[in-house]
């Protein structure tokens, strides 16, 4: 799928200023906590997904895997083999069940189609799909196999324009965000009803919800913003509107550097990464009242575009993400709310990554269990999906 925003790897979203935040910590208990698991990792592809990339979807051929809820559904997308998307729900049991959003593009070659993004713990699913003419919508599939598509009401409707829904809570909220006719991004919250709200924060040129488990029950999102220097910040929007915005300790400023949240627990919790001034990527938690604690995982590397990311926190606080290493491979992780990590690699993924972040295990949510789903990108620059139980 031609996204409008690429969000495989590290889609640094943003932060602005809360200075009442406390940095707690820069780096916690790594080496003698650090460990690794291998049996307990799945991996699964779509029964009908492509058994090789192609240059019309390339890097986003073959199936990825975007979230998981607590009974164990995953869902994401997958391209087959005439590289047409089509999302996914794959039940507790390892069934893969395929769908389209009413209205989404199936030509052969054309790459546009259906990617499910959320899941709830009703089985509920949000995601976007292209249309025949590569616009965005927004829907949302219900357990019954319906769907209700929806767009904001400022959504442009050109080429790669549109609404495109992220997120989806247990009362059946979404979240996202549309371009305008400007190609301008702005976030939105819908509810359950169908109302939409648009939302920006203040100094905000581009807007940017996070993905999959930015929207928590309460009705609290997440996400990042631009400034007009090209900073990324934070950003929290509560249930009333009122947001608040802040910047993770040691976050660059200009060049699209700065903070991304990635993710909020039930409890108001939020994980993500930000990029310093050089570029090197780092992994924080944030509580409700703002205090930070950063963290790297002991292998991560150190040079540019490489480190520590925390993608999903659960209701416990555990925490999972990525951490690339000095060869410019990715790993996954799971960090404890003690700061104790355990590190897994889906057997299969490539291990020799002549660009960075072209192979590896790029994990994407975790769930009450603490199980994560993702993908790994194997030695052919292929994508499949994994679930690791720890």
């Amino acid at each position: 799928m031609k996204f409008r925003i690429i969000t495989l790897v590290f889609s640094l979203c943003a932060l602005a200023a809360l200075t009442t935040s406390v940095w707690l910590s820069a780096q916690e208990e790594q080496d003698q906590h650090s460990y690794s698991y291998g049996p307990k990792l799945i991996e699964f592809d779509a029964p009908d997904a492509a058994k090789v990339s192609s240059p019309v979807c390339a890097p986003s051929c073959g199936t990825f895997a975007y979230a998981n809820n607590d009974l164990g559904e995953i869902v994401g997308y997958y391209t087959d083999t005439n590289v047409v998307p089509h999302g996914f729900l794959r039940t507790a049991e390892g069934h893969i069940i395929s769908f389209d959003a009413p209205g989404a593009g199936l030509g052969a070659d054309l790459d546009e189609g259906t990617v499910a993004y959320s899941i709830n713990d009703l089985g509920v699913i949000a995601g976007e799909f292209q249309d025949a003419s590569n616009v965005f919508h927004g829907f949302v599939r219900f357990r019954n196999g319906s769907f209700a598509t929806f767009e904001a009401l400022d959504a442009g409707t050109g080429e790669y324009q549109g609404t495109l829904a992220w997120d989806i809570n247990l009362e059946g909220a979404t979240a996202g965000v549309y371009d305008d006719e400007s190609g301008v991004a702005h976030g939105f919250v819908r509810s359950p009803h169908g109302k939409i709200t648009p939302f920006d924060p203040p100094g905000s040129v581009s807007t940017y919800p996070c993905e999959e488990t930015c929207l928590n029950s309460e009705g609290a999102i997440t996400g990042s913003y631009y400034d007009a220097g090209n900073t990324g910040h934070g950003f929290v929007r509560e249930p009333d509107g009122e947001i608040t915005t802040f910047d993770a300790p040691g976050a660059g400023t200009g060049n699209y550097l700065g903070t991304t949240p990635a993710s909020i627990n039930q409890e108001g919790t939020i994980t993500g990464y930000s990029m310093d001034a050089n570029s090197v990527i780092h992994g924080f938690v944030r509580t409700r009242d703002g205090q930070f604690t950063t963290f790297n995982v002991s292998t991560a590397g150190t040079e540019p575009n490489q480190g520590t990311a925390g993608f999903s926190i659960n209701l416990l606080g555990t925490v999972a993400g990525v951490f690339v290493d000095a060869d410019n491979v990715m790993h996954g992780f799971s960090r404890s709310p003690r700061g104790t990590f355990a590190t897994f690699e889906a057997p299969d993924a490539g291990t020799v990554a002549t660009q960075p972040f072209t192979e590896g295990t790029r994990p994407s949510t975790n769930n009450l269990q603490g199980a994560v789903t993702g993908w790994y990108i194997d030695a052919d620059g292929l994508n499949h999906g994994f679930v690791w139980n720890p």
